[in-house]
């Protein structure tokens, strides 16, 4: 290790012990100060450890939590960044408070964020990367899911011997040829049925032919058994399987994989993909089904801001993050199945971690949502007017409709909601906010990590 790598670690792991000790800490600052002083640090940090790369549009943070929790099985001291701080700073942050590994092999399960994926790949070697899905997100930093996949692959092209698990229910992942080995995941559960998605619903051509792609079955949004009727572009062959769902709520869902009962608790149909994921991960890496079954089933609290449950009084506030459309369907879809009547609030913010452009709420299907058995819904965040419009076009009853300008008043009007069960859809920055402020409220520890 250099003197200036050494100097610059030094100073982030004094910077990271300041911050917890006198503040509410902060989760990418020692990064950037260690980064400053070495921009190569993350080549000494990252030395000696075996990794694995989880990046994608949607379930990257859930993913990681549930992959460490699946190795942890076997495996002593994984080094992650559990709080979704995914750039190169925050894998740095992650890196500088690594506990020692008391014995066995150095791990570490990082969660990327897509457009650095190659800026990560240049410093580290990768053993596996996973790809959760691709949908239309942030479009003022990524552009189209193409451009976003043209950027997932040049980091994975750097290094041709890493394993790549991918979700092989999503056609873009199997419309490139790479050098790499790569395993698929997916859904098995319903017999054929000849269907088509929905018009609007995103990367639904045939990348060899164009032609539009039909599926035998369909989860959700482009993802399921999809076929070319004009080529023979279709689902590749899966290596692991979610074979049938047994049951599911708003807060856990109960289901087979690969004919292993796992109990998940945690709701929503797309946290299905994100454990079977975390499945393919622990199975590579040598932990058996019992014990994957084991981790995934254990009822761990909920992870930073995915359906994270906060008891606020008599109230319990559901928080869940939202930031594009096909994750705000599924978010929605979730809490319908809800069977007691539930109070909802909206938090929208357009800062550059949130995406600036806030026109993805229009393709959020607010109109399905059951009004009659939803006694309050509130909006707010920094852009609350924009939320408003989009609910009161959706139809929101005017006597159950709120909105506040600022976060204190949010939450206080959140503890006289009238429903027991409040969910909360906030954006990535609002979610920070709210968090800050239910720590500082002595309703949560930590706040911003």
């Amino acid at each position: 290790m250099s003197l200036k790598s050494s100097v610059a670690i030094t100073a982030g792991k004094t910077s990271h012990w300041f911050l917890h000790k006198f503040t509410n800490g902060g989760t990418s600052l020692p990064g950037k100060i260690t980064l400053a002083i070495d921009p190569d640090v993350l080549k000494s940090l990252a030395k000696d450890y075996e990794i694995v790369i989880i990046t994608g549009t949607n379930g990257k943070t859930l993913t990681t939590a549930l992959t460490v929790k699946v190795l942890g099985e076997k495996y002593s001291d994984i080094l992650t960044n559990p709080s979704g701080s995914n750039m190169k700073q925050g894998i740095v942050s992650a890196f500088l408070t690594a506990q020692k590994t008391k014995s066995g092999k150095k791990l570490a399960v990082l969660e990327t964020d897509e457009a650095n994926v190659p800026i990560i790949s240049q410093y580290i070697s990768p053993s596996i990367y996973v790809m959760t899905n691709l949908f239309r997100d942030q479009m003022d930093r990524y552009g189209e899911i193409y451009t976003t996949y043209d950027k997932i692959l040049k980091g994975i092209n750097m290094h041709p011997d890493a394993l790549v698990i991918a979700n092989g229910d999503a056609p873009i992942f199997n419309s490139r040829e790479l050098k790499n080995k790569v395993i698929y995941y997916g859904f098995d559960d319903e017999a054929d049925r000849e269907q088509m998605a929905p018009a609007n619903t995103d990367s639904l051509l045939c990348p060899k032919c164009q032609h539009i792609l039909h599926y035998k079955n369909r989860s959700y949004s482009n993802l399921g058994k999809y076929y070319c009727p004009n080529c023979d572009f279709k689902r590749p062959k899966l290596s692991y399987r979610m074979n049938r769902i047994l049951s599911q709520s708003p807060q856990s869902s109960t289901f087979e994989i690969d004919n292993t009962n796992v109990s998940l608790h945690i709701g929503g149909t797309y946290n299905i993909y994100n454990a079977l994921a975390a499945y393919a991960v622990g199975n590579e890496l040598g932990v058996s089904p019992q014990q994957i079954a084991h981790a995934l089933s254990s009822n761990d609290e909920k992870v930073f801001g995915r359906q994270e449950v906060i008891k606020i009084g008599d109230k319990e506030l559901t928080l869940v993050l939202i930031k594009n459309p096909v994750g705000l369907d599924q978010v929605l879809d979730m809490i319908k199945t809800d069977t007691e009547p539930f109070s909802l609030a909206v938090l929208l913010n357009a800062n550059y971690a949130d995406g600036i452009d806030t026109s993805w709420i229009w393709d959020g299907s607010f109109e399905s949502l059951p009004f009659d058995k939803i006694p309050a819904i509130l909006t707010g965040g920094e852009r609350y007017r924009d939320i408003t419009f989009r609910l009161r076009v959706a139809g929101v009853p005017e006597e159950n409709f709120s909105q506040e300008e600022k976060l204190p008043d949010v939450l206080e009007n959140i503890k006289k909601m009238p429903t027991k069960h409040v969910y909360v859809l906030a954006t990535y920055t609002a979610v920070l906010q709210l968090r800050k402020l239910l720590s500082e409220q002595g309703y949560i520890k930590g706040g911003m990590d």
